[in-house]
């Protein structure tokens, strides 16, 4: 649940304008819903600022389905991580606003602006092999609020390449790295 919706409850109450067992129902589920196999913390957006994230590795379509379905109902973002085409597929025929970033293999529904982070997130990967990791790093930060910039295949073994981008380095406030067999 978005903290705007909470306050927009709380205030509906003291003016009168919601009765107390409407807001009771709307806030039953909170802190969170257990879906038979998963239990989906609706309560993490009001502690964390952004609302569960969905690995999908090692879940059906289904249960990734439902997992989004109830954290979208809610009018929370969507980020889904680890995402095969076949679930992507269910989760886009599911929540239509939803984006597939193929390559990063995430699924975003963004319902509401995120909480915006000051300053910059520079992602580097050492190789191009590297980039599909880069990349889901970078989407997971854009869809939560983050200024991203990259910084692909500067390479482990040309100190040279890395240099080079050391201005876009320096300004970042955070500084994610992927490197393979090299790192």
């Amino acid at each position: 649940m978005r903290p705007e919706r909470v306050k927009e409850l709380l205030a509906g109450v003291k003016s009168g304008q919601i009765e107390i067992d409407a807001a009771l129902e709307e806030l039953k589920n909170l802190p969170f819903e257990d879906l038979g196999f998963a239990v989906v913390d609706h309560h993490r957006e009001l502690r964390n600022s952004f609302a569960e994230v969905i690995f999908c590795q090692g879940k059906t379509a289904g249960q990734t389905v439902a997992i989004a379905s109830s954290i979208a109902g809610r009018g929370q973002n969507i980020l889904a991580t680890r995402c095969d085409s076949a679930t992507a597929g269910a989760l886009l025929e599911a929540l239509p606003a939803a984006e597939y970033h193929e390559l990063a293999r995430v699924v975003a529904l963004r319902q509401a602006p995120p909480v915006p982070m000051t300053g910059s997130i520079a992602v580097l990967c050492a190789g191009t092999a590297d980039i599909p990791v880069a990349e889901e790093a970078a989407v997971c930060a854009e869809v939560m609020g983050s200024r991203v910039e990259r910084v692909y295949d500067v390479g482990v073994a040309g100190l040279h390449r890395l240099l080079a981008r050391r201005e876009v380095i320096s300004r970042a406030r955070v500084l994610i790295v992927v490197a393979g067999m090299e790192g």
